[in-house]
């Protein structure tokens, strides 16, 4: 059955929290509850931060939230690919390829010069992807603690 990428919808959202759930366990990240109604809510008003959902066989197995934003370098907003998860189950069957392109036609489409993500260095299974994909340009991030 080929993958196919929708728009999150309201339905979705017992399936998202768990793959979000997921997500910030793979970063050993714990959100409040609030944070995750905050997110959803974020997602279904079609504001600034978007979600996008991988479908197998009518299965939610993948997420992505992406969000465009103003640049001092580019007169177009450019997008930023926030957050990207498949289940482990789903891996390698082009899930996340699938949903990194959807997200490449939304960027095209809204006129913006440039799609980026980040992901940390020791991610392996998902930068055998990236790098396929995309160039990583070398640039470092840092974390300045403001609380």
């Amino acid at each position: 059955m080929p993958m196919v990428i929708t728009k999150l919808d309201a339905t979705d959202r017992p399936r998202w929290t768990e793959l979000w759930r997921c997500y910030l366990e793979f970063y050993n990240t714990t959100l409040p509850g609030s944070q995750y109604d905050l997110t959803w809510s974020r997602i279904m008003a079609s504001g600034p931060v978007r979600g996008l959902a991988a479908r197998s066989d009518g299965r939610l197995v993948g997420i992505v939230h992406y969000l465009f934003h103003d640049s001092g370098w580019t007169a177009e907003p450019v997008c930023y690919l926030q957050d990207l998860f498949v289940e482990n189950a789903t891996r390698g069957t082009g899930a996340g390829r699938a949903l990194i392109e959807a997200v490449a036609v939304q960027a095209r489409a809204a006129g913006s010069p440039r799609l980026y993500w980040m992901t940390q260095e020791g991610n392996v299974t998902a930068r055998l992807l990236y790098d396929r994909l995309a160039k990583a340009p070398g640039f470092v991030r840092y974390d300045y603690p403001l609380g």
